[in-house]
């Protein structure tokens, strides 16, 4: 992950803290002071890993599921629009499960509701009541997701621990499609079977959690940020006071268009190569794999390129690569070539999450930090439910084929978005 050394942003934003440059700022948080933060952001880690395997998973077991429960391509997509509902909840909790709560309650509820979520989906229940255990399952990511962000994005070493957390949600998803596909094509399994796995892990998060942020309480959570101004009004502030409600729903709708790319292509492609480009089953449950091994490097190594470019260039020129990636899926009917660009065109999408968490805690005052950056967090979990329901929904009209072009258009719209948040940027600053 790569530090934010834009001259666009850090000069300006030097001179103007959004109208709080008359506010003394607390000191930063650090990821090894007090020696508690050290294996606090391990259990970060471990949720990270637990929500990429979680959202990966989708992928290679809905040819499965479709036919386990005897349901259309759009039906199976509700298991996508589900999370919604628990990702808008989150949105709408997260600061005053922080306030009356502290860490600890984010913590607490986020790796609980995985152990719930998971224990009971690998009882393989009717349809309906898996689809609303996958909003429990939304509301725990957003949670997670939102509140992890936001309290990373104060510490000093920000872009480093942002670049792992987010690393590990890819390399999750790298094994979760792996696992999955092992067990069901390799091992002759039931699907569910993953969801005892996954039930395990989440006994292990659960566990960990429990003790290392036991003294995360609401009362510490208050006290590290007194000096704060406005702490209680920091949610109306964050989404509807100007200036900072356009950064924070700039940074939603882009983080909604980003997850909702990256949870429709991992969730699709395995559907699209074996019925588009004709790929047996093993393979094809590789090219999801092979897309999220992609995004988690792209994360790790692209945040030594990103400073040499800018980060308001550099998610410039990785979203026009993505682009070109996405026409090659589309236009070259080759499935190794097709493999091939999806894995890339994963590499090239990875830095973008981490890379506009940064830019946004670089242009918001922190006092807003939780609120802003867990309410875009958490919409932008929403997208992550909502953009693969509508490819199903288009796919079961259309086809599956009309996932590339999906893609690109929504690739184009992110890169609108990443242009108007830093034009944004520049006015506020002046």
């Amino acid at each position: 992950m790569a530090t934010v050394n834009s001259p666009l942003l850090q000069n300006d934003l030097q001179q103007s803290s959004l109208g709080d440059t008359t506010q003394t700022s607390p000191e930063l948080d650090r990821s090894k002071q007090p020696r508690a933060n050290i294996s606090k952001i391990l259990a970060i880690f471990l949720a990270f890993l637990m929500m990429g395997a979680n959202d990966a998973a989708y992928g290679p077991l809905l040819p499965y599921l479709e036919s386990y429960y005897s349901i259309s391509h759009t039906v199976a997509s509700f298991l996508f629009l589900s999370p919604v509902c628990g990702y808008v909840l989150a949105a709408v909790l997260n600061d005053t499960i922080h306030t009356k709560l502290g860490r600890r309650g984010v913590a607490w509820i986020s790796s609980g509701n995985h152990f719930i979520g998971h224990l009971f989906v690998s009882l393989h229940p009717p349809y309906p009541a898996l689809v609303a255990l996958f909003v429990l399952q939304g509301f725990g990511n957003g949670l997670a997701d939102s509140g992890y962000n936001a309290w990373v994005a104060s510490m000093t070493n920000a872009n480093q621990i942002l670049g792992i957390m987010h690393g590990l949600y890819g390399f999750g998803a790298v094994l979760s499609p792996l696992a999955a596909t092992l067990l069901v094509t390799k091992a002759n399994l039931p699907w569910f079977y993953f969801y005892y796995l996954m039930t395990a892990c989440a006994i292990i998060e659960l566990i960990f959690c429990l003790g290392v942020f036991r003294d995360s309480t609401a009362a510490a959570f208050r006290a590290a940020n007194q000096t704060e101004e406005h702490q209680d009004g920091n949610m109306s502030r964050a989404i509807a006071q100007p200036p900072y409600a356009r950064i924070t729903w700039i940074c939603s709708f882009f983080f909604l268009g980003y997850m909702g790319v990256e949870v429709a292509l991992g969730g699709w492609i395995v559907t699209y190569m074996r019925e588009v480009r004709g790929g047996e089953a093993f393979a094809s449950g590789m090219t999801a794999t092979g897309f999220w091994l992609g995004i988690s490097c792209g994360r790790m190594i692209l945040g030594f390129v990103t400073p040499l470019l800018t980060e308001e260039f550099a998610v410039i020129i990785y979203s026009l690569l993505s682009i070109l990636c996405g026409f090659i899926l589309w236009l070259v009917p080759v499935f190794s070539v097709s493999a091939v660009a999806v894995t890339v065109l994963g590499f090239f999408l990875g830095p973008f999450f981490p890379a506009a968490i940064v830019v946004a805690t670089r242009i918001l005052p922190r006092a807003l930090h939780v609120s802003a950056v867990g309410f875009a967090s958490a919409i932008g979990g929403a997208g992550a439910a909502i953009l693969p329901f509508a490819v199903g929904a288009i796919a079961q009209r259309s086809g599956v084929q009309v996932l590339p072009p999906i893609i690109i258009v929504l690739i184009i719209g992110i890169l609108s978005l990443w242009l108007f948040l830093l034009q944004s940027a520049k006015n506020i600053a002046h």
